[in-house]
C-alpha cells in the first residue's frame, strides 16, 4: 500500500497586499484519500507530481463539475468555491500546492483564463511548468527563510504560472490589449455600484465601444456587459448571504436602483430569484 506523506508549513511573517503566500506543501496521498467538500479563503494551487485524482467543482454560477487530473497537470481552488478533491485508488496522486492572495492575483489569472469554470492547470510550456514547480518545491524546502525571501519566491512561482498557461508569442499589441482590459476590469469592481455602463468602461479604456468589445472579449470570453453584470451578481450573493438587507437595498447597492430590474439581472445569471437565492444558500 501506497505511503500517506504530508509535509507543509505556514507563512507566519505579517502581511503583505500585493502579494503574500499563505502555506505550501507536498502531500503523497494514499487511495482514495479525499479532502472536503470545503471552501478555501484564498488561492490554493496544486500541481499533480504524479498519479491520478478527482477535482469536484461549484463554479460561481453554480454549476457542478468533475475533473478527472493526472500528472503534469494542476488545479486552482479560488475563494469561497465549494469543492472536493480525491486520490485515485488505483494510482493516488502526490502533489505540491502554494496557497496565495493578493489585490491583483484575481485579474491576473482571469486574464489567462484561469476561473472558477475553468480551474485546470495546462501547460503550453513545458521548460516555464518545469521552472514553477521547482520555485514551489524551493517555497516548501525553505520555510524558514526570510519572509521577503518566501514572497519572492511566490512572486517567481506565479510569473511562471501564468507565463505557462499564456499563449505564445505575445505580440506587442496583446500587451498593449491586456493593460486596456485591465484598466476596464480595475474601473467596473470600483465602481459597479455608480450608474455606469458599456459606454463609460469603453471611455476609462480610452477606446472606441465597438472595438473595445471585441478586444475584451476576445480577452476575457466575456463581453463587457456580461462582465459588468456578472461581478454586480456576484457582489449581490455576498451581501443576500452575509446581510440581512432588504432585496431592494442589495440591488441598489450593486448598481440597481429598480429592483425589479435587479431580479431580473439576478435570474439571468443564477436561475432563481434573490430572494429564493438566499433561501438556499442560507447559513447553516
Amino acid at each position: 500500500m501506497t505511503t500517506h506523506e504530508l509535509e507543509f508549513s505556514t507563512f507566519p511573517h505579517g502581511h503583505y497586499v500585493d502579494l503574500m503566500p499563505f502555506q505550501y506543501g507536498r502531500e503523497a496521498c494514499e487511495p482514495g484519500h479525499a479532502f472536503g467538500p470545503a471552501r478555501r479563503s484564498h488561492y490554493l494551487f496544486h500541481y499533480i507530481i504524479s498519479g491520478r485524482g478527482l477535482l469536484m467543482t461549484t463554479d460561481e454560477n453554480g454549476v457542478k463539475s468533475d475533473h478527472r487530473l493526472s500528472e503534469g497537470e494542476g488545479f486552482l481552488i479560488f475563494p469561497n468555491q465549494v469543492n472536493t478533491y480525491v486520490a485515485d485508488l488505483d494510482d493516488p496522486w502526490e502533489y505540491i500546492w502554494v496557497e496565495f492572495d493578493g489585490i491583483r492575483v484575481a485579474d491576473e489569472l482571469e486574464m489567462v483564463g484561469l476561473t472558477p469554470s475553468s480551474p485546470v492547470y495546462r501547460s503550453l510550456s513545458s521548460e516555464r511548468r518545469a521552472r514553477m514547480v521547482e520555485e514551489m518545491r524551493y517555497l516548501v524546502a525553505n520555510r524558514d527563510s526570510s519572509a521577503l525571501h518566501l514572497v519572492g519566491h511566490t512572486y517567481l512561482f506565479l510569473d511562471y504560472l501564468l507565463r505557462s498557461v499564456d499563449h505564445e508569442p505575445e505580440q506587442a499589441g496583446s500587451k498593449i490589449h491586456g493593460f486596456y482590459i485591465r484598466e476596464a476590469i480595475d474601473f467596473i469592481k470600483g465602481n459597479y455600484q455608480s450608474d455606469i455602463n458599456v459606454e463609460d468602461i469603453a471611455k476609462r479604456a480610452g477606446l472606441n465601444r465597438s472595438y473595445f468589445g471585441k478586444v475584451f472579449k476576445a480577452a476575457t470570453g466575456k463581453s463587457p456587459q456580461q462582465y459588468l453584470i456578472g461581478h454586480r451578481m456576484f457582489k449581490a450573493t455576498e451581501l443576500l448571504k452575509l446581510t440581512s438587507l432588504p432585496v431592494g437595498e442589495v440591488g441598489r447597492a450593486v448598481g440597481y436602483p429598480n429592483q425589479l430590474h435587479f431580479s431580473r439581472a439576478f435570474k439571468s445569471v443564477y436561475g432563481v430569484s434573490p430572494r429564493d437565492w438566499r433561501h438556499q444558500n442560507a447559513p447553516v
